[in-house]
């Protein structure tokens, strides 16, 4: 497939994985990019709920706005774990195969646990972000670190889940996935809390070769934003937003964009992307390595 893949991924609910995959995929659509979105997290569904919530308030509203081509994963639910995966790896295929030559970028959010799904979106990575809140307690999802000196002492379960798919995607095409960790919700108080986060997380940098962002800060405005399925990057007049725009979604909106700078995502798909793996490839390489 040609299309841009930004899977967003973690293991830890209540890190912003939805909310950071809405708005990039907004902010996209913004830019003329043509954009479709995959939930794959059929227990919460908290991105097609945003998606619906979107499309309800266009229409009650007669707002003229853009909306991503958006697909939901149902879980697979049958009494085979074999047929439980091929089924959920064809809705994914599909899912795929229908948009891959019309879009420019494919954002997939993952559920905050291990699945087939899971594994297979994150082989399809091109960028993958990881939402963190800013604390010792978040960075566990990713390695147990030494509470006096915050070095590495063992990866975690997710950590190596991303070490597998990298490999997957180096074996199958050649390429990369760029993973970057972004830090929400960071503290403005120097404390040694802080202090040994802000430690942790360049430990965990250079020994996982991820890079490092900061992301949004904890605030009301997307609280409000959810129920009406509006971003900060959409208009900030007061009949889209159903009130006045506060100073919350102005500097919620800079922190945004500064994130999307520190993504370095690719300015124009056109000619020499090359070609990247496709699900099937993905799937083929995964039943390699288990036989």
């Amino acid at each position: 497939m040609s299309a841009h893949v930004i899977v967003l991924g973690n293991e830890k609910g209540g890190s912003g994985k939805s909310t950071t995959a809405f708005h990039l995929a907004v902010y996209l659509l913004s830019q003329g990019f043509r954009v479709a979105t995959i939930d794959a997290d059929s227990r919460q569904q908290t991105f097609t709920a945003y998606v619906r919530n979107r499309r309800a308030w266009a229409k009650e509203k007669a707002l003229e706005i853009l909306h991503p081509t958006h697909f939901h994963l149902p879980q697979s639910r049958g009494d085979s774990v074999a047929e439980n995966k091929a089924m959920e790896f064809e809705m994914l295929r599909q899912a795929v195969t229908e948009v891959e030559n019309d879009i420019d970028f494919l954002i997939i959010d993952t559920p905050g646990f291990d699945t087939h799904l899971t594994r297979l979106a994150h082989s399809l990575a091109d960028t993958l972000i990881t939402p963190l809140n800013d604390s010792l307690i978040d960075l566990d999802v990713i390695a147990r670190l030494n509470p006096d000196t915050a070095d590495v002492i063992e990866l975690s379960h997710y950590t190596r889940l991303v070490q597998r798919a990298r490999k997957e995607r180096l074996a199958i095409d050649g390429r990369s996935i760029d993973w970057v960790l972004v830090r929400n919700r960071l503290s403005t108080l120097n404390s040694r809390n802080m202090r040994l986060v802000q430690a942790g997380v360049e430990n965990i940098s250079a020994r996982l070769g991820c890079r490092i962002a900061d992301g949004i800060a904890e605030r009301v405005i997307f609280r409000s934003l959810f129920p009406i399925g509006m971003t900060v990057f959409d208009s900030l007049d007061e009949d889209w937003l159903g009130g006045i725009p506060t100073m919350s979604f102005v500097s919620a909106r800079q922190e945004y964009r500064r994130l999307v700078d520190a993504l370095a995502l690719p300015n124009s798909l056109e000619g020499g992307s090359g070609r990247r793996a496709s699900p099937r490839e993905i799937e083929g390489q995964r039943e390699h390595h288990l036989a």
